[in-house]
């Protein structure tokens, strides 16, 4: 378990950037996600009607060249664009050029499930069909799921430290976990921290569909993700990035940056129970919000708000809001939870970082973002989790969960600057 309640550096937030299925920027996503619109639809980027499940969410109007070099957009996969992309966005906000300082204290953490699965399986059918030298040269640095780090590296300049987080759903929020760790503990001054993933196509769908994760609700996509709801059938799949510009609170102060939240609390645990499955006692989940709650020094009566990982499966949402009790106790009864998957479909290893610079603008705007199509709540699932409409509120300490195959649970603690 990580996020023990040690406390050096306070760590703050200074910059957003997100690429949705709801938005291209930080401002259009937000205020579809304050409205209850939904991002998903039937696919664009292929045939998908021998698919079981024929809708995601996908980016739409998307043009990389719009931001990116042309040429070095070409030698990206999607998801990396996407990245590098959301990485700008969140520069220009922090009003941060990793060039005009110390480069190497800047550095660069993305979290992604997948990676260039795109590239790699468009590659493969070059194989198959027009043999073995007509395969680009780029195929490999452009599939690794390190490339997104990589690239948000080359287009902002940071020269630090640039790896790749992989934990399935987990693996955005525990970038911007590790992004914590490496400030408080006085490796980086500041960190690009985030999550990328770009999945919709062919193989993913076939293979998420074989494992009937996804939903099947066809005739109307924009109702198929909703999680708690008694109809639930699975998640809907979606692409899209989010980072976050992490500083300590003395470097942001020193440059005159404004806080737009800090960064309190982060913590991880496993389930050790089963590829797919999370553990249905429930104990592991709760132990890491209960971790993070700890490392932020806060407890459940502090919490104001919580986004779910809630991402429209059976399982998922009863296991979740066992964890919940379990770790909240009373509290959880008392405090809101929704899940803003409902709008943007599952992104994924992006999942945490979008849902966690959502929280960061909930923050700021006093407004807690609805679960939509929650219009049959399960028996099972019986907290409040904002039903359908956003619903204003004071808010001063809000959690993200983020949860994934393998077992992955990973909890972050975001508040108010200088509570």
């Amino acid at each position: 378990m990580t996020g023990n309640g040690a406390t050096d550096r306070r760590v703050v937030v200074t910059g957003l950037g997100m690429v949705s299925p709801l938005g291209l920027n930080i401002s259009d996503s937000w205020d579809a996600i304050a409205a209850g619109r939904s991002g998903i639809d039937y696919i664009t980027s292929f045939d998908a009607e021998a698919f079981d499940t024929r809708f995601a969410a996908e980016v739409k109007g998307f043009n990389p060249e719009n931001y990116l070099d042309r040429k070095e957009a070409r030698r990206m996969d999607r998801f990396a664009q996407f990245a590098a992309v959301a990485a700008q966005e969140a520069c220009r906000q922090a009003n941060l050029n990793p060039r005009e300082m110390d480069r190497y204290s800047v550095h660069v953490v993305i979290g992604s499930g997948i990676g260039g699965i795109g590239t790699l399986t468009g590659q493969h059918q070059v194989l198959l069909e027009r043999g073995p030298r007509r395969v680009t040269p780029f195929l490999i640095p452009m599939m690794l799921a390190d490339m997104g780090s990589a690239q948000v590296s080359m287009v902002t300049g940071a020269m630090g430290a640039n790896y790749c987080i992989t934990s399935s759903c987990s693996s955005g929020a525990d970038a911007i976990g590790t992004g914590w760790e490496l400030i408080r503990h006085g490796q980086a001054q500041v960190v690009l921290a985030g999550g990328a993933e770009a999945p919709i196509a062919p193989l993913s769908v076939a293979g998420f569909n074989a494992l009937r994760a996804l939903s099947r609700q066809n005739d109307n996509p924009r109702r198929a993700s909703q999680p708690f709801n008694r109809h639930r059938d699975g998640f809907v799949l979606a692409e899209g990035a989010a980072v976050l510009a992490l500083e300590s609170a003395e470097h942001a102060a020193a440059r005159g940056a404004e806080p737009l939240a800090e960064l309190r609390g982060y913590a991880a645990t496993s389930d050790s129970h089963h590829l797919t499955e999370p553990n249905p006692t429930g104990q592991s989940a709760a132990a890491a919000v209960t971790a993070a709650l700890d490392a932020a020094q806060l407890s459940p009566a502090d919490v104001d708000y919580l986004n779910a990982h809630g991402t429209s499966t059976p399982l998922n949402d009863w296991h979740e809001t066992k964890a919940l009790k379990l770790a909240l106790g009373d509290d959880a009864y008392r405090i809101p939870v929704s899940s803003t998957k409902s709008m943007t479909g599952h992104l994924l290893g992006a999942g945490g970082a979008l849902e966690a610079a959502l929280c960061t603008v909930a923050l700021r705007e006093g407004l807690m973002p609805p679960t939509i199509n929650l219009d049959d709540p399960d028996d099972e699932c019986d907290l409040d989790y904002v039903p359908n409409a956003s619903r204003p509120a004071e808010l001063n300490v809000v959690l993200s969960n983020s949860f994934g195959f393998g077992g992955h649970n990973s909890v972050i603690v975001l508040t108010r600057p200088g509570l």
